[in-house]
């Protein structure tokens, strides 16, 4: 028995097909377009800032979908689930590829973000539910690695197409990425888990309302794990430009931190089967922030090389972690709806991130910007610490609650 195997015989190259394929296709896709957004806009006559705004408007998208999200897969399916973010999705490629005007390129983007949180809930509650719980951590790791090497592949396969295509070129990639996913999970075979009237009907409120304090301590250390990452897209290429190096400069710089990032999804996730949630969250949180505090003190393309390494160890050790630990959270009644608001703390970090950073920096500075984001990470290990059990987690083990346990049979 390999380390991809379990003592039932479960391995993680039975979702090679099923889950993996799919989510790599449609990653690609989703990385493709987001580089030319803002210029899809200054093309219909919008401003600079206004082209920042459409790139949100994704992320509203999915912080919008995400509670919808985990309704409509409790009632339908997780399968049924993504092949309807494939129709909702395909359309809005077309508005956006064809938008007279700014304000239809903007519906278009939102709805596409919505898709994104319907895909993106749909294959976690998939896997929280199909993959033995010793092996969670190492498969939805993996998982959130192929959607990175997606993230890295997208933008170069726009950039292949627009030389032919122009600006249409990146949108057409993303709709041939969408029926391809789509097509793969119409044609492969069906998921065992991925079936209705499983579980009793529940209702998005009562979910809530129920692990609110989980959703509320657990759930703030993931928003902050994810306002931590994110914050690694942004402030490497602003203190680049701080220090006035070439956009070829600090493509490679950021392409090397990438690079280590993609290396170490798989480690991240043995790391938390073997030894607990807490042995890779408490690290990459820590190492984020200490990367973050040392940034002001890259002087040239070295040292700021050096930082982005060091932001690439911490994230790529990170990949699964904010999914694993709402897997091993949610109940068995009412997944879906628990980590469709699971998923909206995520999103939540996502989208509040850049903004905060934005903030600190037009009130104070660039360098304060940084530290606050290293005060963030600091906060994160503190709350992961807090609040995430320390043990490895095993077949049987109840959710981790915040606060008294359960009674029996609950």
């Amino acid at each position: 028995m390999g380390d991809l195997e379990d003592s039932t015989g479960f391995s993680l190259r039975q979702l090679g097909l099923t889950v993996y394929l799919p989510a790599t296709v449609y990653s690609i896709g989703h990385a493709s377009i987001l580089p030319v957004v803002a210029v899809s806009a200054v093309e219909l006559g919008a401003s600079l800032s206004v082209g920042g705004l459409m790139v949100g408007l994704i992320g509203l998208g999915q912080v919008a979908g995400a509670l919808p999200s985990g309704s409509l897969i409790t009632r339908f399916g997780e399968r049924a689930a993504m092949l309807l973010a494939t129709v909702l999705l395909v359309p809005a490629l077309l508005v956006a590829i064809a938008a007279p005007a700014v304000w239809a390129l903007g519906a278009a983007v939102f709805v596409i973000g919505l898709a994104a949180a319907l895909w993106g809930v749909a294959r976690q509650a998939y896997m929280a539910e199909a993959v033995p719980v010793e092996m969670r951590a190492r498969a939805l790791s993996t998982l959130g690695g192929v959607s990175r090497i997606g993230a890295f592949a997208g933008p170069f396969a726009s950039a292949a197409v627009m030389v032919f295509l122009g600006t249409a070129g990146a949108y057409w990639v993303y709709v041939i990425c969408a029926l391809l996913a789509g097509s793969l999970l119409m044609t492969l075979p069906p998921i065992a888990h991925d079936r209705r009237g499983s579980t009793p009907p529940t209702r998005l409120r009562d979910v809530v309302r129920e692990h609110r304090r989980v959703l509320g301590t657990v759930g703030a250390g993931a928003l902050m794990i994810s306002v931590m990452r994110v914050s690694r897209q942004t402030v490497i290429p602003l203190w680049g430009t701080h220090l006035g190096l070439s956009p070829t400069a600090l493509a490679v710089i950021f392409g090397i931190s990438g690079g280590v990032d993609m290396l170490l999804f798989y480690p991240g996730g043995a790391i938390m089967d073997r030894f607990g949630r807490r042995a890779v969250a408490l690290p990459s949180m820590s190492v984020l922030a200490v990367a973050h505090a040392l940034l002001p003190l890259a002087s040239g393309p070295i040292s700021l090389t050096m930082v982005g390494v060091l932001m690439g160890l911490g994230n790529g050790l990170s990949a699964g972690v904010v999914m694993t630990l709402g897997a091993d959270a949610s109940p068995a009644a009412g997944r879906a709806q628990f980590l469709g608001a699971w998923r909206l703390c995520a999103d939540l970090g996502n989208g509040g991130g850049p903004l905060l950073i934005s903030g600190i920096i037009a009130a104070f500075s660039l360098p304060a910007a940084v530290l606050t984001m290293a005060a963030v990470g600091v906060a994160a290990v503190t709350t992961l610490w807090r609040f995430v059990p320390h043990h490895r987690v095993g077949p049987g083990d109840p959710p981790p609650a915040a606060g008294p346990p359960r009674a029996p049979g609950r």
